[in-house]
């Protein structure tokens, strides 16, 4: 209990402090090399904060490679346990536009060049789409989760967006699939306590080539993604209830 109030005693002036400097760094045009360091510093921060565990099986992956990610969602712990353990890829989120409405934190969101999405208006979502497109070819990585929101149900992945997959198929970047369980036992949405003994495990599948699907074919990009996501996942539950 006393790790957990030390937790939510510190995310505060943690979160402030790492968003002004990103802000900060941004604005006076800091080199990239410099900047990078800022978010990854905030998660491992909270991760080490919250005592987390977290088991990472990479696979083939470059760990300073240029690619999409896309993964499940299941928990707010995500964002810094995804940044903690992806730390030299550059990766950028594509989020709901309501986390850049937070104050010093949503700024610090937009200067990092994270992509807000509105979900409730096609015109702004494609826009968002070209502007996902843009900041990925500038170098960074985006990581998407194609459920589109926290998936409250453990026991299965939810209907992959599309939008996810129309970014990945413009981008021409390797795409990394990967899955996390434990996420939601962690901290389940809606709940304020977490389980601290819950290990986070996270599996990077096979890499995808997205030349493999034209544009007209992202449903089908979006069917097969989730079934190998899907499959990996279920393989992860299994291990753990036979662990």
């Amino acid at each position: 209990m006393f790790r957990i109030l030390l937790f939510y005693l510190c995310i505060a002036p943690v979160t402030v402090w790492y968003s002004l400097k990103m802000i900060r760094f941004k604005r006076k045009g800091v080199p990239a090399e410099k900047i990078d360091p800022v978010p990854i510093k905030w998660a491992t921060t909270l991760v080490k904060l919250a005592g987390i565990r977290v088991e990472a099986d990479l696979g083939d992956l470059d760990p300073e490679g240029h690619y999409v990610f896309m993964g499940n969602h299941q928990s707010n712990f995500d964002i810094p346990i995804v940044f903690s353990v992806f730390q030299k890829n550059r990766i950028r989120f594509v989020a709901k536009k309501s986390l850049f409405d937070i104050p010093v934190f949503g700024p610090a969101l937009k200067e990092a060049d994270n992509i807000p999405i509105d979900r409730d208006n096609r015109r702004a979502a494609m826009k968002s789409i070209s502007h996902a497109v843009e900041i990925a070819n500038s170098g960074v990585s985006p990581l998407i989760f194609p459920e589109g929101t926290r998936n409250r149900d453990p026991e299965e992945l939810m209907e992959f967006k599309s939008g996810g997959m129309i970014i990945a198929l413009k981008c021409g970047l390797p795409v990394v699939p990967f899955v996390m369980e434990g996420t939601h036992d962690l901290l389940p949405p809606g709940k304020l306590l977490f389980n601290r003994k819950r290990t986070i495990r996270i599996k990077v599948l096979p890499i995808i080539d997205p030349s493999r699907y034209t544009l007209k074919e992202r449903d089908v990009f979006k069917n097969d993604l989730r079934q190998m996501m899907t499959e990996a996942y279920q393989d992860l539950r299994s291990e753990k209830k036979n662990g």
